[in-house]
């Protein structure tokens, strides 16, 4: 008796199941204890991360983030609870990956570009008017005065310090940071003699020379009180004193007690100005429009400077990858010629500095560059101050950029090498073309359309490759007149200087420069890329 043969669109079916291959059939799938295991931990971890981020949600009162915390939780649970949606199992994960650290980032960047967030200007109006209403407070004839215990719920030596005090009134014993007066548990405590808490549950408390070596933080901290606020006398004793600046609601402005001086609110700047233009140190998180973009455009000391920056920094990079593409395509053609031999024990010596840490490799550099003890000036005889001149300190990083990068070109244009049939180059041989016609005209457009991508993603890293000359030059050498802006300065350490070695922090400033690299070097590579499509259109 014959079987019945399946026809082409039929399928295997099981007994008592649908077709092999269905979603009945995958419904049916038996479920491994791996895999179980693994679902259960991975789904309890996210549920755990999930309850960890919504208490700081719901302490700020932030029920939009809260709202979208539970929808994607619960998505996340029932992609993961039910057989269906396959596809969207692999790519859900890669895709919040995504978003947490590629698109966030950017967009956040992009909003700060657009703010004066940095030093003096992080909280909010209402944080800066308890700042400098704290700041201000002294000790005045009746302040009531405490037992003092430094204490900390971390390392003695870097942990958040926290004042525990006695009221000499009633002897409760409350626990003060920048947040305020908690009272603790007398259970909770050990009080010596004189009111010093010498234990407390939760808390470490620092002994004389723990205490000691942190005396500018124990004296800097200020817990702010009902009336007033509390600072410390010593290491032992503390004080409840009144603020000599405080906030008026009626003239939004801060006022000055002793000397009557006022500061009103300026909300385009987030500041407390005075009427000759003081303004107050702490002030508050506000949009500036795009004033830190046009400050780069328009302010004198900074986009001269920055416009040299900028010619060096292309400069930089365009010889820093092709440099170390040239040098490497041309050991690789070396090592690629069969009549060589020993290619292997090469190709490891040559491949050395790509497995060195290039931090390491960069202060060695240098150290060998130094112009009284370097290896370099004592091995030549040379008498060259190699960073202390302009175009002496370029040369040098790049030429450090030289021996750093060329294994990397080196490794991968001997892979496209021999990736390119030996009969092509043959080929023009019979055809009479010189070995170098022959490399011009087949070998060197094949490699580029094979190496373009990596040649445009060097030239991004190096664009942008921080330390190369921090690690060597520091930016060095500085102009007499301008102290910010080096010789050898990339935009990206200029930025970080200009945002970070002044007087504070500037993250607005810093954001709005690094929207004008990120934009620079999209423009770049995307205009390499379509010349890279055109030239595989040809060779393809």
């Amino acid at each position: 008796m014959s079987t019945p043969l399946s026809g082409p669109g039929s399928a295997t079916q099981a007994p008592g199941r649908g077709p092999v291959g269905s979603r009945a059939a995958r419904d049916h799938a038996p479920i491994t204890l791996t895999g179980l295991a693994g679902k259960v931990l991975l789904l309890g971890l996210t549920a755990g991360v999930a309850v960890w981020a919504a208490f700081p949600l719901i302490d700020g009162r932030k029920w939009a983030g809260l709202a979208l915390l539970a929808a994607t939780t619960a998505a996340l649970f029932y992609l993961y609870l039910t057989r269906r949606h396959i596809p969207a199992k692999y790519l859900v994960p890669g895709t919040l990956f995504l978003i947490a650290f590629q698109v966030f980032p950017v967009l956040y960047t992009a909003s700060t570009a657009f703010t004066n967030f940095g030093d003096g200007h992080r909280g909010s109006k209402d944080e800066a008017i308890v700042a400098i209403q704290s700041s201000s407070v002294t000790q005045v004839p009746g302040s009531a005065e405490y037992a003092l215990s430094i204490a900390t719920k971390g390392d003695p030596s870097t942990g958040p310090l926290v004042f525990l005090v006695t009221d000499p009134a009633t002897g409760t014993v409350s626990a003060g940071d920048t947040d305020g007066l908690r009272r603790l548990d007398a259970a909770d405590v050990t009080v010596a003699p004189g009111g010093k808490v010498t234990a407390a549950d939760g808390y470490t408390v620092l002994n004389f020379g723990q205490a000691s070596a942190r005396s500018k933080e124990i004296t800097d901290l200020v817990v702010p009180t009902a009336g007033g606020a509390l600072r410390s006398s010593g290491l032992s004793r503390a004080y409840e004193g009144k603020a000599v600046r405080a906030y008026e609601v009626g003239c939004d402005c801060v006022r000055d007690t002793g000397t009557g001086q006022t500061w009103t609110a300026n909300d385009e700047v987030g500041a407390f100005v005075a009427a000759d233009g003081e303004r107050l140190t702490q002030g508050w998180k506000v949009n500036v429009g795009l004033s830190n973009f046009t400050r780069v455009l328009t302010d004198e000391t900074i986009s001269g400077p920055f416009l040299g920056t900028l010619i060096w920094n292309f400069a930089f990079a365009i010889g820093s990858t092709g440099g170390t593409f040239l040098l490497g395509m041309l050991i690789a053609l070396v090592l690629h010629s069969p009549r060589m031999r020993g290619t292997n024990l090469y190709r490891l010596l040559l491949v050395l500095p790509y497995a060195m840490p290039s931090f390491a490799m960069l202060l060695a550099w240098r150290d060998m560059f130094n112009a009284d003890f370097g290896l370099i000036n004592n091995l030549f005889g040379l008498d060259v101050d190699w960073f202390g001149q302009p175009w002496t300190a370029r040369f040098a990083v790049i030429l450090v950029q030289l021996w750093l990068g060329y294994p990397y070109m080196f490794l991968v244009a001997t892979g496209a090498l021999q990736a390119i049939p030996r009969e092509l180059t043959e080929a023009t041989s019979v055809d009479g073309a010189s070995p170098w016609q022959s490399f011009r005209a087949v070998t060197l457009p094949l490699l580029l359309v094979a190496l373009s991508p990596l040649l445009i993603s060097s030239f991004a890293y190096n664009f942008n490759n921080f330390n190369a000359i921090y690690l060597t030059t520091e930016g060095a050498p500085f102009p007499a007149d301008n102290p910010t802006n080096g010789a050898t300065d990339l935009l990206i350490t200029y930025t970080y200087r200009l945002a970070f070695g002044g007087q504070g922090a500037e993250f607005g400033f810093a954001a709005a420069i690094s929207l004008f690299i990120f934009a620079i070097v999209a423009v770049v590579s995307t205009v390499s890329f379509r010349r890279t499509r055109k030239q595989e259109e040809v060779y393809s």
